[in-house]
Parts: C-alpha cells; sequence; structure tokens
C-alpha cells in the first residue's frame, strides 16, 4: 500500500491510497465515524438553573459542544480500572460553569467552562450555550468521559469521512468548438478550456465521477471520457477538532487491527 498525502492542517486530512481494496477503505471510513474514541460531556449536574431553557435542554447543548480529547492519559469508562459508576481520574474530568447576568442580557458561551484538566477543553469558545437576562444565573457541573460514535453522535471524532475512486479524465488531444458545456455544466470546475480550444482538466481530485460532462458534450461517444483507478482512492476525513484527522485514521488502523485479530481469534475457536 502506498499513501500521498494531497492535503493537511489542523482539521482537513486529504491523501491518496493506492494498491488499496474497498472493502479496506470502507473499514477505515466507518471505523473514524463509530469506533475512534474522543471526549464529550455526558453527565450534566444542575446547580442553579434561572435561564428560560430547561435542564435537559442545556446539558444536550453541553454534550454536543466538541471537547479536545487526551487519548494518551484517559480510559474508556467500560475500561477502565477503577469499574466505577461515577469514574475516577483516570476516565473522567469535571467541568464547572457559573455565569450570571447583573447588567443586561448576556449570551454564555463554551469559553466560560473551566476544566480540571486544561488540556481538555472546548475546541471552540464561542459555543453559545444559553441567553442569560439581567438577574438570571447559570451554575452547573459537567462531567465528561470518553466515548465512542456507535453509543452517540456527540463522540464523533469527525464531521467527514469519505472516500472516492482516484479519477481518470482524458481529455480530446485537438481542439473542440466553441459550445464549452462540458466545461460550464461541471459544478467542481474540474475542467477548463484553454485560448486555443482545447480542454484540460484544472483539478482533478475535484473530480466526483458524476459523468455529467460526458453527458453534455454533444459528440456521440463523448470526447471526453472518465474513468477511475480500480485499486486507488481518495480519502478525505474531517475532523470537528476533537483530535487530529492523522490521529484519527492512526487509530482507525489500530483499531481495525485488534479487531482483525479478535476474528482470527474466534475463527481458530470455531475450528477446534
Amino acid at each position: 500500500m502506498k499513501i500521498e498525502i494531497l492535503e493537511k492542517n489542523d482539521n482537513v486530512l486529504r491523501v491518496i491510497v493506492r494498491d488499496a481494496e474497498v472493502s479496506l477503505m470502507n473499514a477505515l471510513r466507518r471505523i473514524s465515524l463509530a469506533h475512534v474514541p474522543c471526549m464529550a460531556i455526558d453527565e450534566v449536574v444542575m446547580i442553579d438553573n434561572l435561564s428560560i431553557l430547561q435542564d435537559e435542554i442545556i446539558a444536550h447543548r453541553l454534550g454536543l459542544t466538541p471537547l479536545k480529547t487526551d487519548l494518551d492519559n484517559y480510559n474508556i469508562p467500560e475500561q477502565c480500572s477503577c469499574q466505577n459508576e461515577f469514574g475516577c481520574t483516570q476516565c473522567r474530568i469535571t467541568l464547572t460553569l457559573d455565569a450570571e447576568a447583573n447588567d443586561g442580557t448576556r449570551t454564555v458561551y463554551s469559553g466560560e467552562l473551566v476544566s480540571e484538566n486544561p488540556e481538555i477543553v472546548p475546541v471552540s469558545n464561542k459555543v453559545p450555550i444559553v441567553k442569560l437576562v439581567k438577574g438570571q444565573k447559570l451554575k452547573l457541573e459537567a462531567y465528561a468521559r470518553l466515548g465512542t460514535g456507535k453509543t452517540h453522535a456527540k463522540w464523533q471524532p469527525v464531521c467527514v469521512s469519505a472516500y472516492k475512486y482516484y479519477p481518470k479524465i482524458i481529455t480530446p488531444a485537438a481542439s473542440c468548438d466553441d459550445c464549452k458545456k462540458c466545461v460550464d455544466i461541471c459544478p467542481k470546475r474540474v475542467l477548463e478550456r484553454k485560448d486555443d480550444g482545447k480542454v484540460t482538466v484544472r483539478d482533478l481530485y475535484s473530480c466526483n465521477l458524476c459523468m455529467d460532462c460526458v453527458d453534455a458534450c454533444p459528440k456521440k461517444p463523448s470526447l471526453i471520457k472518465i474513468e477511475w483507478e480500480k485499486n486507488a482512492f481518495i480519502l478525505n476525513l474531517e475532523s470537528t477538532g476533537v483530535l487530529p484527522p492523522e490521529r484519527v485514521l492512526q487509530e482507525a488502523t489500530k483499531i481495525l487491527g485488534q479487531q482483525l485479530k479478535e476474528f482470527e481469534e474466534q475463527l481458530k475457536v470455531e475450528q477446534q
């Protein structure tokens, strides 16, 4: 297998994967969404809520607030040695919020959550929690833990996990007439027409193999051919910010290896 990085920043990772099968790509996609753990608020204790929103609504908004995750120093509660329903310092952290509107209407944001671990804080300080009018206050304790997306979407570390075949576009060598239908119809602006009339590929990686350009060509058979490489894919991961996208992919491959090992052991048991 060969991997080539196309794009990488704090939240986005786009790579070309060659010499791979569809089954492997789909497994990585599904594991990234449903099995890679991340931190999220799971329980909220309301101490004082004078806002217009009910306790359950505020707790729901807190649960969906992405938190930066430390996978190296925390355990999933079900796998923690404490085996305590209330958790311990190795599987749960506490965040507190104490906000009050003294002078007028104000919005309470996620940045006002105070974490006992400065490394595990909201990804963004600008997630609105509730709006308070003068005299209203909100005081609570929130408990965050590791979980997986198969249990609840708040534990999904990625908002995008997708792959597609690596496209191959064959354009006519000679110049075309002035219709430009194949160029104009493409929603991704993959093609462009040069001054000499030749149609060329402007952005190959944006092609989603929709075939609109092929259908739009007035000549039959079409002068443009869209194909794809059988064992080459473009994998796109976009993190919610809780984990770097490359760490999500690393964890997904590790989990896949564990699942395959468990499957192999079960096969051996069945054969005995």
